[in-house]
């Protein structure tokens, strides 16, 4: 049974002006793990990673119904690749039931979130 569906895109520009802003953004949006992966990006990988992430975990959390916030962190999410690259979604550490697509134009990155239960 789907019990949420959450759906976001972010401008890859957005992304990459924050970042450059700020060193600790990266560390904030990403968990470690993820920021391990990201440390063997390169470029404009560097950022559709992260702005993959960033919209996916934004879509995780309103497809909880929470949004990011006390309940439900960026820190609380994290999105790494299986073993044949497809991201697969954890919250506080558990496996979620559901799905995460992951998509990259030019100039954007959408995430689509569908939960089965929680």
């Amino acid at each position: 049974m789907i019990t949420g569906i959450g759906l976001d895109i972010t401008e890859l520009d957005r992304i990459t002006d924050l970042n450059q802003k700020s060193e600790k953004f990266h560390k904030r949006i990403l968990t470690d793990a993820e920021q391990r992966h990201y440390q063997t990006l390169s470029g404009h990988r560097q950022t559709e990673f992260l702005a993959g992430r960033f919209a996916a975990k934004e879509a995780f959390a309103k497809a909880l119904g929470t949004g990011i916030g006390p309940q439900c962190s960026f820190q609380d999410i994290s999105v790494l690749p299986n073993s044949k690259g497809a991201p697969i979604l954890s919250f506080k550490d558990e496996l979620v039931e559901g799905f995460v697509s992951i998509t990259h134009t030019r100039t954007v990155a959408a995430a689509q979130v569908i939960l089965q239960k929680m």
